[in-house]
């Protein structure tokens, strides 16, 4: 590795500095690097092969019996992977990795959990707090990467955790911890490890203000899998989410529960993210999203109040905030509703984010109910994507969440016009336009 400097966004290399990335067009985010004394290759030498003569062995992958984490790895831990696994500072991602390796040593893999942050000690009362009392843990509190590398190659663990990476250091590179130089050669020698000795590494990264694991961008594209712990502190929920999975999909979603003695896993999260029965008041409609293989329901909660202000606010949680004022644009112009003059607050119960677009319009229901004060019954499912024009188009895999919301006791969805045949005792109302949808709704009320 030469002398230069990095963006740390991107990745982006230069041999002098400059003030604005070329590439993703960040300002002041180059790095400099040092040249790395001597030479070291990622992997040894091996012989070329035919892709027909590789053979797959069986039992490559590491069961945690922790059905969502598996779920989101892609049905468990692959040997010999390097797996980033970033969050927020006590959002639990290091009690999480823990509760795996309890789970392990039962198995009789040998685990080595390398801190750079913590005493052994205080590792020890999380562990005696989450009942951790099997041998097989060993904890190694060290921070030279050149030194972990020989414990590895005493101890032979099975698996292989490093709590963090940016603590991390290796004396042929002349700065300081957690630099973007030290971040990725230390990443680069602890993918070595895992490739050469067949090893499964877990390493864990800190993250920045915007959320984004912090230290150089190509940091995820070293890796195998970048998995992400989302959630809010204030609330015990949390989602285990992955970004990038070379052994399984990314579109999978874990859901835990945090208590006294760690994550419990949540293997119905339909009930967490909807609201109590009984409760029914304006400007909250229930909707439907898919998560991999799963499909659960969502609460999707809307606020309007006349502005004090030159511009009104837009203010959202959970869904694309661009996605929120296009919708609004459509319901000012398609149905003839004013939120030019309201403040507008939108939120998604339970700290989850939705991508995908079937919520459309229950987030366009939810705003109408507030605005004009009427009630969507909490027996309803609303699903659709909206178009510009104004029109409800059709979702994917909709029987599929027809059938989640009727396990739920539902009793009515309004839905796209499809070609769906409705086996289920639920009500289905078909639209074609969002206004026929707030008709009915108000209709119902």
């Amino acid at each position: 590795m030469k002398s230069g400097f990095v963006c740390s966004e991107c990745g982006y290399s230069s041999p002098k500095w400059l003030g604005r990335c070329p590439s993703c067009g960040k300002w002041d985010t180059f790095k400099e690097i040092r040249a790395v004394k001597g030479k070291h290759s990622t992997f040894e030498r091996q012989p070329t092969l035919s892709l027909h003569d590789i053979k797959i062995r069986k039992g490559e992958r590491h069961k945690t019996n922790i059905d969502e984490f598996d779920r989101v790895l892609g049905g468990g831990i692959t040997k010999g992977s390097l797996v980033l696994l970033g969050g927020e500072p006590g959002i639990g991602k290091s009690t999480l990795i823990l509760q795996v390796a309890k789970n392990l040593v039962k198995q009789g893999i040998k685990i080595l959990y390398v801190s750079g942050e913590e005493s052994p000690y205080q590792i020890k009362m999380r562990a005696d707090r989450m009942g951790i009392k099997d041998e097989g843990v060993f904890v190694l509190s060290e921070t030279d990467i050149e030194r972990i590398h020989e414990e590895t190659d005493e101890t032979s663990p099975g698996l292989l955790i490093i709590d963090s990476i940016q603590t991390m250091y290796t004396p042929d590179i002349d700065s300081t911890a957690g630099s973007v130089s030290q971040v990725r050669e230390c990443t680069q020698r602890l993918l070595k490890i895992a490739k050469n000795k067949d090893l499964s590494v877990f390493i864990i990264g800190h993250v920045t203000k915007v959320g984004a694991i912090a230290g150089p961008r190509m940091l995820e594209h070293i890796v195998d899998t970048v998995l992400y712990l989302e959630g809010d502190r204030n609330h015990y929920f949390r989602i285990l989410r992955a970004v990038k999975n070379r052994f399984g999909s990314t579109n999978e979603i874990g859901v835990f529960e945090m208590e006294e003695k760690g994550l419990k896993q949540i293997k119905d999260p339909s009930m967490l993210f909807i609201k109590e029965e009984g409760v029914c008041v304006p400007g909250t409609s229930i909707s439907c999203v898919l998560e991999g293989s799963r499909a659960f329901l969502v609460e999707i909660q809307a606020l309007t109040s006349p502005t004090y202000y030159g511009y009104p606010q837009r203010v959202s949680s959970g869904i694309d905030q661009r996605r929120l004022s296009m919708l609004l644009a459509i319901l000012e112009k398609k149905l003839g509703i004013p939120v030019s003059n309201q403040d507008v607050f939108l939120n998604v119960v339970g700290g989850l984010k939705v991508e995908e677009r079937s919520c459309d319009l229950a987030v366009i229901s939810s705003i109408a109910s507030s605005l004009k004060d009427f009630n969507i019954s909490e027996k309803l499912l609303v699903l659709g994507e909206v178009g510009l024009t104004g029109e409800v188009r059709a979702v994917p895999r909709i029987k599929k969440r027809i059938m989640e919301a009727k396990k739920l006791g539902f009793k009515t969805a309004i839905i796209p016009v499809s070609r769906i045949r409705n086996d289920t005792s639920m009500e289905l109302k078909e639209v074609r336009w969002v206004r026929d949808a707030i008709k009915y709704i108000k209709d119902e009320s």
